[in-house]
């Protein structure tokens, strides 16, 4: 099942996208402003197949398929060409920061660019969102049970604020509208093969970043099982396990960091394409 929310910011509905492309209303069904568990997702599944009134998305905006998550947790330096390109070596456990739950935006909103910003870059990554707790978790069969689906989702990044500021990741990573989403959350059922997906970025048309899920360092089920043993995560809770090569950061100089009027489109197969045109703040 594709879900996506559509509507205002801040007044979205949920809708479920049908194989022909057209949608059904999911109001009613999925409280389109609280996370959703796998139960939740269970009934709207049911309800699709109940037969649902339909909804015509035409001048509709699209806002992100998920309610907003209670905590994004990014793991860092997971692909072994971006460590390559970046100079870095590879982790030996995965490279854990956080990021503000209020960078999510929607997968056709504006990208802020911050004042002060010179090094703002792009980061096409597979969002994993959670359908059930995880805690403590014994194995990489637990790890994907508690999996609800996967989204295209953009790490937008700040790499002075991030790397030559001092302290740890986080405030290069928190900027307002640093995480868009979308344009739809997929059910992990209608995913065959996460460990995969191709990924690619375009920045004005030009093609940036053309990876794959099968160069992850640590896996979608590593990475879940992994942080399962320093935190809990909950329904709802978006992990974002890193990007391929061609960041700006990891190119000559000059180096391609994005500037106002950009146009910037991330796509993960299967998981649909978002497209941002960046701004100044």
């Amino acid at each position: 099942m594709k879900i996506l929310r559509t509507g205002p910011p801040g007044e979205e509905t949920a809708a479920a996208l049908l194989p022909d492309g057209s949608a059904v209303d999911l109001t009613g069904v999925l409280d389109a402003h609280r996370p959703w568990s796998a139960a939740d997702l269970d009934r709207a599944a049911s309800a699709v197949r109940a037969g649902l009134p339909a909804l015509d998305l035409t001048g509709r905006r699209v806002g992100a398929p998920l309610p907003r998550p209670g905590t994004i947790v990014c793991i860092g330096l997971n692909y072994r060409d971006h460590a390559a390109e970046t100079g870095a070596q590879l982790p030996t456990e995965p490279v854990v920061f956080l990021k503000s739950s209020s960078t999510v935006v929607g997968p056709h909103d504006t990208l802020l660019i911050p004042r002060g910003s010179s090094k703002t870059d792009y980061e096409v990554e597979l969002g994993v969102v959670l359908g059930a707790r995880a805690r403590y978790l014994e194995s990489a069969e637990a790890a994907l049970e508690v999996v609800a689906g996967f989204v295209v989702s953009h790490d937008v990044s700040e790499r002075e604020f991030q790397l030559e500021r001092g302290g740890q990741w986080d405030k290069g990573k928190s900027c307002e509208t640093f995480n868009p989403l979308g344009p739809w959350f997929v059910t992990a059922d209608e995913v065959a093969d996460v460990g995969a997906l191709g990924l690619r970025t375009w920045v004005n048309g030009e093609l940036r970043q053309d990876g794959s899920t099968a160069d992850l360092v640590f896996g979608v089920a590593e990475v879940i099982r992994y942080l399962s043993w320093f935190t809990v995560l909950e329904p709802g809770d978006l992990v974002n396990t890193g990007t391929p090569a061609g960041v700006a950061l990891g190119q000559p100089d000059p180096k391609p960091y994005l500037r106002p009027g950009d146009v910037v489109e991330c796509e993960i197969d299967g998981l649909g394409r978002t497209r941002n045109v960046a701004a100044a703040a």
